[in-house]
């Protein structure tokens, strides 16, 4: 009977190999990870500024929806609304 002994250069190629599947496996999920966090971000702060303007409208209180509102609202998600908020009452 023959040992099943483990070759040098056998056990560098599955080093090798196990490497590369982990590395591919990083370049695909990296850029899926990012665009579930812009979604993600976009609808909460699209939520909060319809609630912002909806319970704003009691007071007189209202951040105009447009082009750069949701890009603030949607790239930085609820400190967005929050520094729209602030533009608002101080600018």
């Amino acid at each position: 009977m023959e040992t099943l002994a483990l070759q040098p250069g056998v056990l560098f190629a599955y080093i090798i190999g196990i490497g590369l599947i982990y590395f591919i496996g990083k370049v695909f999920v990296m850029p899926v990870k990012f665009i579930w966090k812009f979604i993600y971000n976009g609808l909460i702060g699209g939520i909060m500024l319809w609630i912002v303007n909806f319970v704003g409208s009691y007071v007189g209180f209202e951040i105009g929806i447009n082009v750069v509102t949701a890009l603030v609202a949607g790239f930085l998600g609820i400190p967005g609304v929050i520094l729209l908020i602030a533009f608002k009452l101080f600018f």
